[in-house]
């Protein structure tokens, strides 16, 4: 079931692509299947299927998966992550999208040093400024942006953010939009460090409409795994 059900997304990613009127049709689209809440064999599966991105929420479950899942993947941490987190963070994850201020990202910077690794990020934007999603505010996040660029042990890859959970999905539809603006404005900005090339946008219920409106990751785990087992 896994394995049909990763086709079925990829199916449906090429033909969202296929769609786009505003940005590049020919721009690829990364899907990340998100594990959360499902074991080693679910992720085995879903990696033999051709899944070699995988994300995780949370720093101790991806921990006790990384120590036992015997596949070449490449981790993204995607769920919130607080500072006392960091060490752990940047020990695991190849891409970590949820930095959402810069006290975080001095963190990260610090723990990267120490490790010796340049750590690749995304900077995540609340931009539906919903009081129960963490993220920069729009206004902010150029001179936010600015400052970590400066960082020595941090690479800032793009941005990332979630829409509300509209139950009416297509209402999700301008704000991936303006979401893919402002990804352009920092894109053609002029950075020290940057390499400004990621935008991750979109989960299970909304990410057609998000690759439409131009993202080039998507964080899909139930459409691919079904509901999560609590």
């Amino acid at each position: 079931m896994i394995r049909e059900n990763y086709q079925k997304v990829l199916d449906s990613i090429e033909a969202a692509r296929a769609r786009r009127t505003r940005v590049p049709q020919e721009e690829p689209v990364t899907l990340i299947a998100v594990t959360k809440n499902h074991d080693v064999a679910a992720m085995r599966e879903a990696i033999d299927a051709g899944a070699h991105e995988v994300g995780e929420n949370r720093i101790q479950e991806a921990k006790g998966k990384f120590e036992q899942l015997d596949r070449q993947v490449t981790w993204h941490l995607i769920g919130h992550l607080q500072t006392n987190k960091a060490r752990q963070a940047v020990k695991y994850f190849d891409l970590i999208h949820s930095v959402d201020s810069l006290h975080l990202a001095e963190a990260l910077e610090k723990e990267a040093e120490k490790q010796g690794k340049v750590q690749d990020i995304l900077l995540q934007v609340n931009l539906a400024r919903e009081e129960s999603k963490s993220g920069l505010e729009q206004e902010e996040l150029m001179e936010v942006f600015r400052q970590v660029d400066s960082f020595g042990h941090l690479r800032i890859r793009g941005l990332m953010c979630m829409a509300p959970n509209y139950e009416e999905v297509e209402l999700c539809r301008p704000l991936f939009r303006e979401m893919y603006g402002l990804y352009r404005q920092v894109q053609e900005s002029s950075w020290q460090r940057a390499k400004v090339d990621y935008l991750s946008m979109g989960m299970s219920h909304d990410y057609e409409i998000a690759v439409e409106e131009g993202a080039n990751i998507v964080r899909v785990g139930t459409a691919i795994f079904g509901p999560r087992q609590y």
